[in-house]
């Protein structure tokens, strides 16, 4: 689940996104104060724009908002006056977490792309990655599903060059740390670091 709220862009609308959605699949259902968007051919629910937020809530600033247990019970509430009986549900996991790299083999179908195997303590995840410096051994920050980059790109499961991916392994730029390198290249952590540990940025 991610939030999204942008006055001066698009309104006084609160973005909730709940999970991808193909735009020729995208359907809408408008009750009252609140948009459902949903998948036509599956009626699976891809998120809700709740309009007129500032009479409900108070949202600061612009871009990423932050999930609380406050803002879900508010988006629950709204959904019930507004004649929606689905209720949405947080995850609060850490989305940005250390990784072990613990295997590296080159992409099938691609020269500058690797697919690595990524322990992040909960599970292995496959990731493809372009980063000239990636290498097995490596204990690095990884991006999971449902994370958003300081850029406000969402992660999502993704397919490069036939091969798929559950995540992304992070730079110092994408991750906008202070004194970031330019250079391409992943962000490699020391050995100090726990694999699966929450990465604060």
């Amino acid at each position: 689940m991610n939030v999204f709220y942008n006055r001066d862009g698009i309104g006084d609308v609160l973005l909730v996104s709940l999970k991808p959605l193909d735009a020729e699949k995208r359907a809408i259902e408008k009750k009252g104060d609140v948009v459902r968007i949903f998948d036509e051919t599956t009626n699976e629910t891809a998120g809700y724009n709740i309009f007129n937020i500032s009479s409900y809530y108070a949202v600061h600033g612009n871009g990423t908002v932050e999930v609380t247990d406050e803002l879900v019970d508010v988006v629950n509430e709204l959904l019930a006056k507004n004649g929606f009986s689905e209720t949405i549900e947080a995850d609060f996991s850490s989305k940005f977490v250390v990784g072990y790299v613990k295997e590296k083999q080159k992409h099938p179908n691609a020269d500058k792309l690797s697919v690595c195997q990524v322990d992040v303590g909960t599970e292995v995840l496959q990731i493809v990655c372009g980063a000239p410096n990636v290498e097995a051994g490596q204990k690095v920050v990884v991006a999971k599903i449902g994370a958003v980059m300081p850029s406000g790109l969402v992660i999502k499961e993704a397919e490069l060059r036939g091969v798929p991916s559950y995540g992304m392994i992070c730079s110092a730029r994408e991750l906008e740390l202070p004194n970031a390198p330019q250079e391409k290249g992943i962000l490699v952590l020391s050995d100090e670091y726990e694999v699966g540990q929450p990465f604060m940025r």
